[in-house]
């Protein structure tokens, strides 16, 4: 599987881990998912059965590879990385040492930015202290609705250089929203069968409350059948903004 990646808002992808399930309604039309029976039926290692209990369920088996650790001292040219889109770096069964070896990596590589997504906001708020925390790693949560604006206030305590959200898939709006201690903003739709539709409002609300704090508010899509079906425009132009703190120019 090739590392290079065709998400807007980076440019590769480093999965350390691999594996997740569902805990929230963001994840009942989870890409991962579908894109991991897709490579377990074309033979790739990460996600072949181990007939491990621990690492099958309802989604799809959490693992660790520590034999990709090392990945990211291959590339010699800066990138920006997003770690874990096939798992959830603070996922109950990633061991915490692991995830220190994870950060390590990323401390001693700090040539590229890495970007890190969890919708498990309480482990990752209990941990943090105890995680050293260079200035290339940006941590996010995602937001699908407003029942989950919790995760923002766990996100709020973790020292990390760059603290952004991901509304997406956006299924409702988030009039409550506290940008207070955030640094970016990414808004999408959902995509792919069974999709459900984001409503403009809900996107444009947030674009508000983002311009009205001077945070950078980045929109990914519309969504529909393909991630690309909607197209990326709203209000008649695109938002590709990224936050000050960004450590080399190549997106």
């Amino acid at each position: 599987m090739s590392d290079r990646s065709s998400i807007e808002w980076t440019e590769a992808t480093w999965n350390p881990s691999t594996g997740c399930d569902r805990i929230s309604e963001g994840c009942d039309n989870c890409y991962a998912l579908t894109l991991a029976k897709r490579l377990k039926a074309m033979g790739a290692p990460k996600y072949q059965s181990d007939g491990d209990p621990r690492t099958s369920g309802p989604g799809f088996g959490v693992k660790t590879h520590s034999d990709s650790l090392g990945t990211p001292y291959t590339w010699k040219a800066p990138r920006t990385v997003f770690v874990n889109s096939m798992s959830d770096l603070f996922h109950a069964r990633v061991p915490l040492p692991f995830i220190q070896d994870v950060f390590e990596v990323m401390r001693s590589t700090p040539r590229h930015t890495y970007q890190i997504l969890t919708k498990r906001s309480r482990r990752l708020s209990l941990l943090a202290d105890r995680l050293e925390w260079p200035q290339n790693v940006w941590m996010g949560v995602s937001v699908e609705s407003e029942k989950f604006l919790t995760r923002v206030n766990d996100l709020r305590q973790v020292p990390a250089a760059v603290r952004f959200l991901s509304c997406e898939p956006l299924l409702g709006p988030l009039p409550n929203l506290d940008l207070k201690g955030v640094d970016w903003v990414i808004v999408g739709g959902e995509s792919g069968p069974g999709h459900r539709r984001m409503e403009e409002e809900w996107a444009v609300e947030i674009l508000d409350i983002c311009r009205q704090g001077e945070v950078p508010f980045f929109f990914k899509q519309w969504g529909g059948i393909t991630p690309k079906a909607g197209g990326r425009e709203l209000l008649g132009r695109t938002w590709s903004e990224y936050p000050t703190a960004r450590l080399h120019a190549g997106l």
